[in-house]
């Protein structure tokens, strides 16, 4: 499971680090390649469910670029 899922409880609290965004960006590589592996074997419609957490962690990653003003991720609490 993706490290941006988080209880809702929990959203808004997490500390984003140069760590976090490490592992966020390792993920979204093994994501890419079990996208292009499903679909070299022609199950595209099984990969959606990757396609999606890749879209998520993403968006997170481009909020937390914008959030941070010289493109370096800061804490955020």
């Amino acid at each position: 499971m993706s490290v941006i899922f988080a209880p809702d409880w929990l959203r808004g609290k997490a500390k984003v680090n140069q760590e976090t965004v490490q592992r966020l960006l390792e993920e979204n590589d093994q994501l890419v390649r079990c996208i292009v592996e499903y679909q070299n074997k022609g199950r595209a419609n099984e990969c959606v469910q990757y396609q999606h957490v890749l879209h998520r962690n993403l968006i997170y990653l481009a909020t937390i670029a914008d959030a941070s003003p010289n493109g370096t991720p800061k804490t955020m609490e």
